[in-house]
């Protein structure tokens, strides 16, 4: 007889193994059974929960998406002013809950993915559709539109590349020099404002 109650559980202990054991290989060559093993279930449960891997992987792309978008949205509630709103959203970005080594590993191996599969190109267009929109609501007020447009668009280009370049350092991700970074180039796309 099933636990009730555990399914939840279950699938979240998946995603978090999967999310793992993306980023201690680097890239999405992992099979179920390993997954499975890291969560502490059985490959068959595994199965079960998520059909195929291609699933499991679909779910912790969604995973990570709600994630972030959580936290995104915690941010810019508590931003008082459009720039405080972009900042907000780098911030978020490069936090210690995003820009952990197997976060980095994970997006980097979805965004390879997604050259492949339509579902992770759909979920990844969600991703850059809210990065913009998030970043227009800070930039927006700020800037003539067209100009608010390419700053975002510079922005989320940084945010993006500073993750493949992690990706592909050893050591621990640096946090601080990446919000520098892209600190440093709204500051001069704002003028000094």
């Amino acid at each position: 007889m099933p636990k009730v109650g555990m399914q939840p559980v279950r699938r979240q202990a998946l995603i978090d193994a999967a999310i793992a054991a993306i980023g201690e290989r680097g890239s999405l060559d992992v099979t179920m059974s390993e997954i499975a093993g890291l969560a502490g279930v059985s490959s068959a449960l595994a199965h079960h929960y998520f059909g195929a891997k291609s699933d499991l992987l679909e779910a912790t792309m969604r995973h990570l998406l709600s994630e972030l978008g959580a936290d995104c949205r915690a941010a810019l509630a508590a931003a008082a002013t459009p720039r405080e709103r972009v900042s907000a959203v780098i911030g978020v970005n490069f936090s210690e809950k995003q820009f952990r080594p197997e976060i980095i590993s994970a997006w980097l191996a979805f965004y390879v993915e997604a050259q492949r599969t339509p579902a992770l190109r759909r979920l990844l267009r969600v991703y850059a559709r809210r990065l913009n929109a998030n970043l227009m609501s800070g930039l927006a007020p700020l800037l003539a539109r067209e100009r608010a447009e390419r700053v975002a668009e510079g922005v989320a280009a940084l945010i993006d590349g500073l993750y493949i370049r992690r990706a592909l350092k050893d050591g621990a991700p640096n946090a601080d020099s990446a919000v520098a970074l892209v600190e440093e180039y709204v500051g001069m796309q704002l003028g000094g404002r």
